[in-house]
């Protein structure tokens, strides 16, 4: 596996990113910790070095798979999570958003299940839209003086955001925000149209999750197979719900035929084309090298046009048709961070 330097960090990360949110089953479908096991090996041994997590996934339980995988080589690996759903279903105020509390409270709880001193990169999971900016950029850096983290980084916040936070963590001299992590892939192509511009203009490191569309692109749901869209409730799914995206499957299977490839091959072959780093979060050892297979497929720019062509969002060209968009456009007024 292909190396990459992570944004304007000195970190040097694979390629292709471990997501471990179907490591274990108190969410009622995941993976056993032998299973778990033999999906971080085959990683490993195929040159992977970049972990991800959440206190979230699997309330708790991914943390501590990996607290006990990762015992005897815990440095072979960038270990990122993720913080403000908490590690309990229902969890209270306190333990949840990104305030410094919740920030505090939840990073003591993953440090011990994941049986380490220190997170790589943490995480604020989601915007609770209520923590100013400057309270999260302020706690990151107060738990990377502590020696509890290396960076911060932020996942599914909106550009604006993310702008915000970056430019008060330079002009303050805190731990710099490293990354940006999104949902991206042929059917939610929604960041294009500012998260990763911002990105690229900070110098920001991206990681993108979903890159299956939480198995649709595989076409195996037309098979009647079961996965995501069943043992999760639908959650991170996307649907085969419009002649759209039934185009957009067909393509990929198209070109998965004329290359001999798998379409959950090329779809992530797509998402890396594009310059970005894939997540995958397999459930199984087959799945993951299934996944790895993505690493040899070299799409030609004829093959890569047309999947552009077939995914083209209307999103970029309505963006009041963007998810979460409940304003005019243009913005009368942006909110303050």
């Amino acid at each position: 596996m292909r190396t990459k330097v992570f944004g304007k960090t000195g970190l040097k990360v694979s390629e292709l990113v471990l997501g471990t949110g179907n490591f274990g089953q108190r969410w009622g479908y995941g993976s056993d910790i032998e299973e778990a096991g033999r999906v971080l090996n085959a990683y490993s041994e195929a040159g992977g070095n970049f972990i991800d997590t959440a206190d979230l996934y699997q309330f708790g339980q991914s943390e501590e798979f990996l607290g006990q995988l990762l015992a005897g080589r815990r440095e072979e690996f960038l270990l990122t999570s993720k913080f403000t759903m908490g590690a309990a279903a229902g969890g209270g105020l306190l333990v949840t958003g990104n305030s410094r509390k919740a920030m505090v409270t939840s990073i003591e709880a993953s440090l011990k299940r994941l049986r380490t001193d220190r997170i790589d990169i943490y995480w604020a999971h989601y915007a609770d839209g209520v923590t100013p900016s400057e309270e999260i950029v302020r706690g990151f850096d107060d738990l990377a003086r502590a020696g509890k983290i290396l960076y911060g980084g932020l996942s599914n916040f909106s550009a604006w955001r993310t702008v915000r936070a970056s430019t008060l963590a330079e002009m303050t001299g805190s731990v710099p925000i490293a990354g940006v992590q999104v949902e991206y892939s042929l059917v939610h192509r929604t960041p294009e149209r500012d998260v990763f511009q911002a990105a690229a203009a900070l110098g920001l490191g991206v990681v993108t999750y979903s890159p299956l569309g939480g198995g649709m692109l595989t076409g195996k749901y037309r098979n009647g197979e079961q996965g995501r869209q069943q043992g999760l409730g639908g959650n991170v799914f996307q649907a085969e719900d419009s002649e759209e995206r039934s185009q957009i499957v067909d393509t990929l299977l198209q070109i998965a035929q004329e290359i001999g490839s798998s379409p959950d091959r090329v779809a992530i072959s797509w998402v890396a084309a594009k310059g970005l780093i894939p997540m995958v979060g397999p459930k199984t050892e087959l799945q993951l090298k299934s996944n790895l297979g993505s690493l040899d497929v070299i799409l030609s720019q004829e093959q890569l046009g047309r999947l552009d062509h077939a995914s083209h969002p209307a999103l970029l060209d309505r963006p009041d048709k963007v998810e979460g968009f409940t304003g005019s456009w243009p913005f009368a007024g942006a909110p303050v961070a």
